[in-house]
């Protein structure tokens, strides 16, 4: 628990910009974002897709584990998140059989 502490990219992001869609798809079911707390769980929740993340933390990065469902279709895959320069969150998914996917988030 000691690293969890530590880590600078714990609580909830605001998702605000993705490489293959806009902020309007982003949105459409609620405010997008992603959530990391100190007991090694999140959540992310954009467009159609909402699943829980099981995480391992670093004083500057997250990795994680995702599995919920898009469209309800299960959906499963890996991801990072780690804190830029400026501030901002970047996050990298990659769907199980699917796409790879860059985000930019803010602290909520």
């Amino acid at each position: 628990m000691t690293a969890a502490r530590r880590c600078k990219v714990l609580g909830k992001w605001r998702l605000t910009e993705a490489d293959q869609w806009d902020r309007a798809y982003l949105d459409l079911v609620e405010p997008a974002y992603i959530r990391f707390d100190e007991t090694g769980r999140g959540e992310m929740v954009f467009g159609a897709l909402q699943a829980g993340l099981e995480c391992e933390t670093g004083v500057s990065i997250i990795f994680f584990d995702f599995e919920g469902s898009d469209e309800m279709t299960p959906i499963r895959g890996t991801g990072t998140a780690e804190l830029a320069e400026d501030g901002s969150l970047e996050v990298e998914i990659s769907i199980h059989h699917g796409d790879e996917i860059q985000i930019k988030a803010h602290r909520w």
